[in-house]
């Protein structure tokens, strides 16, 4: 039986990363790693079956609270994964994009997500686009579209009484992409974690106990399964 109509948009936690370190006496970094490659694996397995937007929570605001050395580690494969992804990807017609506050980036990392950019742009706007969130949270994202509607308020060139939800959704990082049709929670935690808050009011939410180091193609079949049994009224009847 297939899946049925394919999502445009998917957008995934990837969680348990560290679990599944732990569980084999591995660093966490190691869990990192293989999630990394995961989400290679399943972002072009979603473009070959027409999804065309898939966006995953890589690093949080909050994250920077975490040791050190994995902060670093992070940082590091980050560093690897641009580079290489990029280029494999784009090979496979996905665009590789990022979004977040990257302003807190350290400037090699900056400047390889300016190249990731540029390579993604290249590929047209009919490319499938994977998107890494990056020092994301979903409140400082709200924040910084209310600060920027407050300063065309101050300027003069917008009223308050004329805003819109949609000048609020044009001044988020997600303004050139539909909200997500589906969000996966993998590894058995249930909450949203502060992850695409605006987008998600009317989003499906799809939660499983595998880990993300783990999570197959055949993961995504069920997800997208189970997201057709559901009815979207999106508050109608």
């Amino acid at each position: 039986m297939g899946i049925g109509a394919v999502p445009t948009h998917i957008a995934v936690i990837m969680d348990g990363n560290g679990r599944w370190a732990k569980k084999r006496g591995l660093p966490r970094s190691a869990g990192h790693a293989v999630g990394a490659e995961t989400f290679r694996t399943v972002a072009t397995y979603c473009k070959d079956i027409g999804v065309r937007y898939f966006t995953v929570y890589a690093f949080s605001t909050e994250n920077w609270k975490r040791p050190q050395e994995e902060v670093d580690a992070l940082m590091d494969l980050f560093r690897k994964y641009l580079r290489e992804a990029a280029d494999t990807m784009a090979e496979r017609g996905v665009a590789v994009r990022v979004i977040g506050d990257l302003s807190v980036l350290p400037d090699d990392i900056m400047s390889l997500i300016h190249e990731t950019g540029q390579i993604a742009d290249g590929l047209g706007p009919d490319a499938a686009t994977a998107t890494l969130c990056i020092n994301y949270g979903g409140r400082d994202e709200i924040k910084n579209a209310v600060r920027a509607l407050a300063r065309e308020v101050q300027a003069g060139t917008l009223r308050p009484e004329d805003i819109t939800e949609a000048h609020i959704g044009g001044h988020l990082y997600t303004a050139h992409m539909p909200d997500p049709d589906l969000i996966i929670r993998p590894s058995g935690e249930i909450r949203v974690s502060n992850f695409l808050l605006w987008q998600s009011a009317y989003s499906e939410y799809y939660f499983t106990d595998t880990l993300w180091p783990d999570f197959k193609t055949s993961d995504m079949d069920a997800a997208i399964a189970d997201y057709n049994r559901r009815q979207r009224r999106f508050g109608g009847v």
